[in-house]
């Protein structure tokens, strides 16, 4: 019962860290480059960006959206005494 009571939080959280996530690459791209991050749709850009800023992005938007996820996972346990999910992981 409280992983659906929990779906609400998380989604919440999605949102907040995919904003976040957003915010911090587009800064952190500001160091590495003045220009905006090259995309894949773009037709003349350099291989070396484009990897160089998917890796980036990807790393800190799964950052930022696992502590979010964890976060708000220990809010809910606070507010309602239940872990919405598994205690630890599977042994190997």
């Amino acid at each position: 019962m409280s992983k659906i009571l929990f779906v609400p939080f998380s989604v919440l959280g999605g949102i907040i860290a995919g904003m976040v996530g957003k915010r911090t690459f587009e800064a952190l791209w500001k160091a590495v480059d003045h220009q905006e991050p090259p995309d894949p749709k773009h037709r003349q850009i350099e291989w070396q960006k484009l990897v160089l800023a998917l890796l980036l992005e990807g790393a800190i938007f799964r950052a930022v959206r696992g502590l979010f996820d964890h976060g708000s996972r220990r809010a809910f346990r606070k507010l309602t005494g239940s872990w919405p999910g598994e205690e630890r992981p599977d042994p190997a």
